[in-house]
């Protein structure tokens, strides 16, 4: 019994990861209905930004977010100003340009870091908690809070703020919002740079659990994707509840089958939840298609 919590113990925390990386992601996708592959190079900037906050102002990397975060969603503001708003209405070539943007990325921090590995320390990352028979290092529960914290704030803030109104709004019938007098253009902005940022988070909090490599993030972007589907396109929701089902899937099919099927497992139940659900679990038939055709 006590192996079983231990490998449940595992499943929730490992989901909590794919769960902060997914939410900015399917936000994104929600209001832009742009499928982000550069996603995971935010997640790998913010790594590295935790790594350059430790070494210039000895900054602890769970405290590196209150200086990546707003330079990440700076970033993303001008990513989506420069590179997807002269593409507007035309999705396929917007989605070729972030698959672009992501070597682009990739390759400039190869360049600047020569390839060699880099990691930060944190003193959570060196304590564990025991909860009955389980132990859990602390540094993962605090991921595991965070997403849980994200994924409800920003449900929080799209229902109750202004600007998350206006998000909705937008995300609902881009023409009618404009009508009503909403900066459309303005709203896909602060969105992509919300995103970012939320990668940003992600690699802060994720930086003392992982080796930094330029290449890490494809680590993250595949899984994403995979709870970005299994969740529903478009839903914050899905995307925290997706990030648990594939964790717990890789986990206890990696124990009780073989680490080399894990994701042969996961995406069996892939298929078999899009079969049964093509939107996901909490998408909304026929997203995808409204905002194809409100860009058409």
């Amino acid at each position: 019994m006590a192996e079983f919590l231990n490998i449940l113990a595992i499943g929730l925390l490992l989901g909590g990861i794919y769960a902060l990386v997914s939410v900015g992601l399917n936000l994104i996708f929600g209001v832009i209905r742009v499928v982000n592959f550069a996603q995971g190079e935010f997640v790998m900037l913010g790594m590295y930004g935790a790594f350059a906050a430790q070494a210039a102002l000895n900054l602890d990397p769970y405290l590196a977010p209150v200086i990546v975060v707003p330079a990440l969603f700076l970033l993303g503001c001008v990513v989506y100003f420069l590179l997807l708003r002269p593409l507007q209405g035309e999705p396929m070539m917007q989605v070729f340009a972030t698959f672009g943007l992501l070597m682009v990325l990739e390759n400039s921090v190869l360049a600047l870091t020569r390839g060699i590995s880099f990691s930060v320390a944190s003193a959570l990352s060196q304590t564990t908690v025991a909860i009955g028979p389980v132990q859990m290092p602390l540094a993962r529960i605090v991921v595991l809070v965070a997403a849980t914290v994200v994924a409800g704030g920003l449900g929080w803030w799209l229902r109750a703020t202004v600007p998350g109104k206006a998000i909705r709004a937008v995300a609902q019938d881009r023409k009618a919002a404009r009508l009503m007098g909403i900066p459309v253009e303005r709203m896909y902005m602060v969105t992509f740079g919300v995103g970012a940022a939320l990668a940003g988070l992600a690699g802060c909090l994720l930086s003392p659990l992982y080796s930094m490599s330029p290449q890490i993030g494809m680590n993250f972007i595949m899984p994403a994707f995979a709870v970005v589907v299994l969740g529903g396109l478009g839903s914050v929701k899905g995307a925290y509840f997706g990030g648990f089902i594939v964790g717990l899937t890789e986990a206890l099919a990696g124990f009780y089958l073989d680490p080399a099927l894990k994701h042969a497992v996961l995406f069996m139940v892939f298929i078999a939840v899009l079969i049964v659900r093509p939107s996901g679990l909490f998408g909304v038939a026929g997203a995808e298609e409204v905002g194809l055709r409100e860009q058409s």
